[in-house]
């Protein structure tokens, strides 16, 4: 459920961000994303322990805003999608830099504390905003298209999990692995549905899209907070806060 729901955020937040800069004022959209960028993460913040709503609506609300970021580079200021990618990259690397140094891990069963779950959404944002501009670097500046990019991508996520399961690989390296590649598979599965037959797209509306998807991650949570599959199972002191995330594979 993890990776389904991770997968629906990916794809709606590329959708919901393509639909807001075209139907209002980009500048507008950008400054709507990131209020409910901000509010998102204050809800998460506020609470004492994992709960699935709030975490996949921060996740969702990341989702929207991390494309922006990335389009912002490219529409905005003309930066080559080959350039944006390697900076967000090199963002990246050096938020888990920054964070093994300081924490010692980079395992999401170690966030209990505000300090490493700022790291943690530092990192998440930084996943995003790199996916969407390494997606669109498939898409149109290699001129894959948009069915073929969601197809490289679905294939390249394989290889962290068979890594994991037959070759052993440690469990973060491949959580870290597959999360990064969740984000141009969504992205370019939500372009190849909206975007018009003319770019390779199946015409749909991104509308249409984000709507759709977003009625997929609200069951799917639902059903989280409900039957609490995916709360992890272990004593959590009174004074400490639970790990942030559902089970990571092969971490107890």
């Amino acid at each position: 459920m993890f990776w389904v729901i991770k997968a629906f955020s990916t794809a709606m937040g590329e959708a919901t961000s393509d639909f807001m800069v075209h139907a209002i004022a980009p500048v507008v959209a950008v400054v709507l994303g990131f209020v409910a960028f901000g509010v998102a993460l204050g809800v998460q913040f506020a609470q004492a322990r994992y709960r699935a709503w709030s975490y996949w609506f921060a996740v969702a609300m990341v989702g929207v805003f991390g494309t922006m970021a990335a389009d912002v580079l490219h529409v905005g200021l003309a930066v080559p999608y080959d350039e944006s990618t390697a900076l967000y990259a090199v963002v990246l690397a050096t938020v888990f830099i920054v964070w093994w140094f300081t924490e010692g891990t980079l395992s999401i069963h170690s966030i209990d504390t505000a300090r490493r779950e700022v790291f943690y959404w530092l990192a998440v944002c930084s996943t995003f905003a790199m996916g969407t501009a390494l997606g669109d670097l498939t898409a149109t500046t290699f001129k894959l298209g948009y069915l073929a990019s969601a197809i490289l991508f679905a294939c390249l996520i394989g290889v962290p999990a068979l890594g994991y399961r037959f070759l052993g690989w440690g469990a973060v390296a491949s959580f870290w692995t597959a999360y990064v590649l969740t984000r141009p598979l969504g992205a370019s599965v939500a372009d190849g549905l909206g975007k018009p037959r003319s770019v390779s797209g199946l015409g749909w509306g991104d509308g249409w899209v984000a709507l759709g998807f977003a009625v997929l991650i609200v069951v799917s949570v639902g059903y989280l907070v409900v039957s609490k599959s995916d709360v992890q199972r272990q004593v959590i002191e009174d004074w400490g806060r639970a790990p942030l995330e559902p089970r990571e594979p092969g971490i107890a």
